[in-house]
């Protein structure tokens, strides 16, 4: 693929709901451009987006693919990102490094929750936004429903800058309101506009003419005088518009059947923003915050927006240049890790295709291969300068499973390839849980985790197996107790002798004291460190239904030993021992971890989300309502909360989200308790 200078980037995502036809609008536009020779299907796994061997058995995008296309000696760097929640992690790395959001709309469904998360994470990148309503050749697609729809769930203006020729089996093709032609099927050709709809194209372009003035000042005036402006002082309004307002131009396709195809690409010639229209971008350097320019001549600084490991082609790092140029055969620096680099070849994706370029322009996208420690997030640049680039915030994982290894092979690369899953995919994280001894893998949804753990099968044959995770309970005492316990073991020649005499107590503020009150010598000095051990062992252990013991202070204040047989070991069980009856003996209690839970859902769902709450055991604290929208805090125990994740997209359709973070322990209910007592004991039990 030939250079590209920075004018001549358009940097685009595109972004919706699941199957509201971004795959296939792509497919589409690479035909019509000539990029290839034939339309890739779905249901045949021949898209060029959809490459990965499980986004072709599951027929969905999981992961952002690049695809860059030439048209009129521009380089669209479309970015084509799944539309399914669980991975909306993909979403907001695309997000990251694009200068304008292409976002879909099944003109059929409407705005989704897909449509939602679109707007408002573009919003958030503060990046131009442009709405297609797709498959408008399908049985009940509706235009005006479809946008009004859309206009319920944002604040923007939503102009429509095309007209539908007809709906459903009747779609023909769009009148544009900019060149006042009518563009049939592809779009290649223009013609007249239908006399029949003349008044209603007449009406939607007054609207669009007002929205381009407001763009600048000088066309504001002269729209004052004149009522009306040329075809280029729109295009020129509309420009600088839909950057510095809220204005979103909005389209009609049916892009999977080469409708429209034309007019959307026009529309992008003429009104997407290069790199060199974006705003600086802020970084961090030792000396302090600098702003970047995209800029051929400035510092390098190039952030990586996504990776991804492949056994046999290595890691692949995608990054995007926002200062300087990047050369093939060069070293950077890893600002973010603080180590070198050394570029092998810089290539521009297609798909999983690779194309090898010598260089790439500020502004544009690329990838390499095999770099040794970088991951998504990090910053490359020369040592000399030190920029590193700010990652964007990601929503935080909270539906959990428990993993297991299948095998011992498997247990010996598990923690390698999680970790590198999980710097991949920074909505996927994993830890071990001290209390349950349970390894734990969490991440936005079911269908997140299935293809995290498919992943790790297919690129590193690692096999694992799902578990319900335990919840990572405590146990407590509410008294003062003491217990004396003699180890005696005689087996001919020297023995065991061990006798502890001991008291624990509840403390508040501190998890664990213990001291050796002992007088006149009953027990050495020497012997206490074994003691110790015991009861730390235990405490590890738990006593009553195998959850660790915290807030409990030991004094051992007698005991015995003997001249021959005291051994440390001896001690050491000797102290367990009298530790397990003291406690069983301390009225001991269970505590739960209590889930400090903001969850935020339309104005409807709010009784029905309270009402689960409280099921729950859940003190709502507070509500708020904004923008149609509540938001309900609340403390909730975590063991209420395992699969809350699958149950409030199932009560709001997809809508409600809620964020968790841990709160504080609290004391079981005594009923609770014991059922989870028992079936601790029954688990216990089994295992032996």
């Amino acid at each position: 693929m030939k250079e590209f200078s920075t004018a001549s980037i358009r940097n685009i995502v595109l972004a919706s709901h699941s199957n509201s036809g971004k795959t296939m609008l792509l497919e589409n536009i690479l035909n019509f451009t000539g990029a290839t020779t034939r339309i890739g299907k779905i249901e045949d796994g021949t898209t060029t987006s959809d490459w990965d061997e499980e986004e072709q058995k599951r027929q969905i995008s999981l992961f952002s693919s690049l695809i860059p296309i030439v048209y009129k000696d521009l380089k669209f760097n479309f970015i084509d990102t799944p539309g399914y929640s669980d991975f909306v992690g993909e979403v907001v790395s695309a997000m990251r490094v694009a200068d304008a959001a292409l976002i879909l709309v099944d003109s059929v469904a409407g705005a989704e929750v897909g449509t939602e998360v679109a707007l408002q994470y573009a919003e958030k990148f503060e990046i131009p936004r442009f709405l297609i309503l797709n498959k408008m050749d399908r049985d009940n697609a509706s235009f005006a429903k479809a946008l009004k729809s859309v206009e319920e769930i944002t604040d923007a203006r939503l102009i429509p800058m095309q007209l539908p020729i007809g709906e459903k089996a009747d779609f023909k093709g769009v009148v544009d309101l900019l060149t006042m032609k009518a563009y049939l099927g592809d779009g290649k050709t223009a013609s007249e506009i239908p006399a029949e709809m003349q008044d209603e194209v007449e009406e939607a372009r007054m609207i669009l003419v007002e929205a381009a003035a407001e763009g600048e000042d000088a066309l504001l005036e002269k729209y004052f005088e004149n009522g009306d402006l040329t075809t280029e002082e729109m295009i020129q309004g509309l420009h600088k518009a839909i950057q510095v307002s809220n204005i979103i131009p909005v389209m009609a396709a049916a892009g999977g059947r080469m409708m429209a195809i034309a007019p959307i690409m026009e529309a992008l010639v003429a009104l997407a923003p290069s790199p060199l229209e974006r705003p600086a971008v802020k970084a961090n350097t030792p000396k302090g915050e600098i702003e970047l320019h995209y800029d051929d001549k400035g510092p390098l600084a190039a952030y990586v927006w996504k990776t991804t490991a492949d056994p046999f082609v290595g890691r692949q790092t995608f990054f995007k240049v926002y200062s300087g140029v990047m050369s093939s055969d060069t070293r950077v620096w890893n600002a973010t890790k603080g180590e070198e680099e050394r570029l092998a070849g810089v290539q521009v994706p297609s798909g999983k295709d690779m194309n090898a370029v010598s260089v790439l322009h500020a502004g544009d996208l690329g990838a390499v291969a095999k770099l040794s420690v970088t991951t998504t997030g990090d910053t490359l640049t020369t040592k000399e300068q030190n920029i590193t680039l700010p990652m964007p915030e990601y929503p935080t994982p909270l539906y959990r499973v428990a993993i297991t290894p299948r095998t011992q092979a498997d247990a010996s690369k598990m923690s390698q390839t999680l970790s590198r899953l999980a710097e991949e995919d920074l909505t996927l994280k994993w830890e071990m849980e001290a209390a349950t001894r349970q390894t734990l893998l969490f991440g936005m949804g079911d269908q997140h985790i299935d293809v995290a753990v498919k992943r790790a099968e297919q690129k590193f044959q690692l096999f694992l197996d799902l578990h319900e995770p335990k919840v990572p309970y405590e146990e407590h005492i509410t008294k003062e107790s003491s217990a004396t316990y003699r180890h005696k073991k005689q087996t001919g020649g020297s023995g065991q002798f061990g006798e502890v005499a001991l008291k624990v107590f509840p403390l508040e503020d501190e998890d664990f004291s213990f001291s050796n009150d002992v007088f006149g010598g009953a027990i050495s000095s020497n012997y206490m460190a074994s003691i110790e051990k015991g009861i730390r062992n235990v405490m590890k252990e738990g006593v009553v239904a195998g959850f660790p013991v915290h807030n409990v202070g030991v004094s051992v204040y007698d005991g015995k030993e003997h001249p021959v047989d005291s051994k440390p070991v001896a001690f050491e069980i000797a102290g367990r021992e009298a530790f397990k009856l003291a406690v069983k003996d301390a009225n001991p209690v269970l505590y739960e971890p209590i889930m400090r839970v903001s969850v935020t859902v339309p104005e409807p769902n709010m009784g029905d989300v309270m009402g689960d709450l409280n099921t729950r055991r859940g003190r709502v604290e507070g509500m708020d309502t904004d923008r149609g929208r509540s938001t309900i805090n609340a403390m909730v125990p975590l063991a209420e909360m395992m699969r809350y994740t699958t149950t409030l997209r199932s009560m709001t359709g997809g809508r409600g989200q809620f964020t968790m973070e841990f709160g504080h322990y609290e004391m079981v209910p005594h009923m609770q308790a014991q059922e989870i007592i028992a079936q601790r004991q029954r688990e216990m039990q089994s295992e032996d």
